[in-house]
């Protein structure tokens, strides 16, 4: 599906309706082109109607029950815009990020596999177990029950935001600005999880699995699982989430259990968690190795090929600033206008941003406001005064508490991570 293509589910199997089958349902039927064809299509198809299909054999290949009928492809969230349906990846406009706080109808979705059929909180649960002492299996009432439950403000981004602004283009979902969100994250935190499984001498890795089927319909296959390092798994802002914003998660976002690891790539924060194992080597699941989540350790040319054992594991995220008003492209008739926004920087905080409105010949300052806590994103602003009628664009510029500042320009990997120049919006003053 192109970034323009309709969220109606009738709307999307009108073209191929055999492929939209497979990319929605996962779904292969028989030869003689009805029923399905193994158990992963039904049970997607089955989760999304709240009910068993009887006669399901009869069905057809490329057939829509009509309840679905008005089913969004991105149920639960307004105004994002769809990148691709299989998996469903779908990023948010900047200026449907203005608030402090991300909502959840406007946080970005990045999911690797299919939806879980199952998504209900009752019996889920989750394993602790590898190098511990006790292995643990808990339900999210238990998690609830046996350790402190906190509320924090966290950013999730994708490793690959920014991507479509790479040349030579990278492969991979071309994010431009909106895979980034800030939303309170209710839940545990994963230290505390692990000191009571008894973290045995030698651990250095965690390894994370969800219940998201594999796009192949192999149960047998994870679409991803990636981990941490011990470190990082014993940070105060790295939780076990069973809440979004005091409320149920969207089921896109990871319902009804997720990691949350801020400051470190979202592919980290393993949605639909079912299990964590702690390992003795760096984790080699699904996503860990080749160049996933990796770039190069020395500068590369565009285009260059770089053997995979040069490629080194993407931890903290840059340095990095977002416009959230006035939305690019705008028509401004007073020519004073507020200029919002947010940055953040990996497992740091931020120093000062700087906005431009003359290309950069020169900065103003702007208001920053401290983090509600730590691992969230800080909110800014500025009232920018522009001299006469015209086109312009705004700049901005984040610098972090280490001195590390946004560049104008980021130099190319071959998988389009990181990109973290400025932020750049365009306006007609009248």
């Amino acid at each position: 599906m192109t970034k323009s293509a309709a969220k109606n589910l009738f709307a999307f199997f009108e073209g191929d309706p055999e492929q939209a089958d497979r990319a929605v349902f996962g779904r292969e039927s028989y030869p003689d082109r009805r029923g399905f064809l193994g158990g992963a299509g039904l049970a997607a198809m089955g989760a999304m109607l709240g009910a068993a299909i009887p006669f399901h054999r009869n069905m057809p290949a490329g057939f829509v029950p009509v309840a679905l009928a008005d089913t969004d492809l991105l149920q639960g969230k307004d105004g994002l815009v769809l990148l691709n349906d299989r998996p469903i990846n779908a990023e948010t406009p900047p200026h449907l990020l203005d608030s402090p706080i991300t909502s959840n109808e406007h946080f970005f979705v990045r999911n690797n596999g299919n939806v879980p059929p199952d998504t209900s909180a009752d019996g889920w649960e989750l394993t602790i177990d590898g190098w511990v002492d006790t292995p643990l299996k808990l339900t999210i009432a238990d998690l609830k029950e046996q350790f402190e439950v906190v509320k924090l403000a966290l950013v999730i981004e994708c490793g690959g935001n920014g991507r479509f602004f790479f040349y030579p283009p990278a492969g991979g979902n071309q994010w431009t600005y909106g895979a980034v969100g800030c939303a309170y994250f209710t839940g545990v935190r994963l230290r505390d999880v692990l000191k009571k499984a008894g973290v045995k001498k030698g651990v250095i890795y965690t390894a994370h699995e969800g219940a998201d089927p594999h796009l192949s319909g192999d149960p047998a296959r994870l679409p991803i699982s990636r981990g941490l390092t011990i470190e990082k798994a014993m940070a105060d802002d790295v939780l076990i989430a069973f809440e979004m914003n005091e409320t149920e998660m969207p089921v896109l976002n990871g319902r009804p259990l997720r990691l949350v690891v801020s400051g470190w790539p979202g592919s980290c924060s393993q949605k639909w968690l079912t299990r964590i194992w702690l390992r003795d080597v760096v984790h080699d699941g699904p996503k860990m190795g080749g160049t996933s989540y990796r770039v190069p350790r020395y500068p590369v040319a565009p285009g260059q090929d770089v053997p995979e054992e040069d490629f080194d594991i993407i931890m903290r995220m840059p340095v990095k600033s977002l416009i959230t008003n006035p939305a690019t492209k705008s028509d401004v008739s007073d020519k004073a206008v507020d200029v919002r926004g947010h940055a953040w920087s990996g497992d740091r905080t931020i120093e000062k941003v700087d906005v431009s409105i003359d290309f950069g010949a020169s900065w103003m300052t702007t208001e920053l406001a401290p983090p509600v806590n730590f691992g969230a994103w800080q909110n800014w602003k500025k009232t920018v005064t522009f001299p006469q009628a015209g086109y312009y664009e705004i700049w901005s510029r984040a610098t972090d508490s280490a001195g590390a500042t946004q560049p104008y320009a980021v130099g190319w990997n071959p998988k389009g991570y990181l990109n973290n120049s400025m932020h750049r919006v365009a306006v007609n003053v009248a």
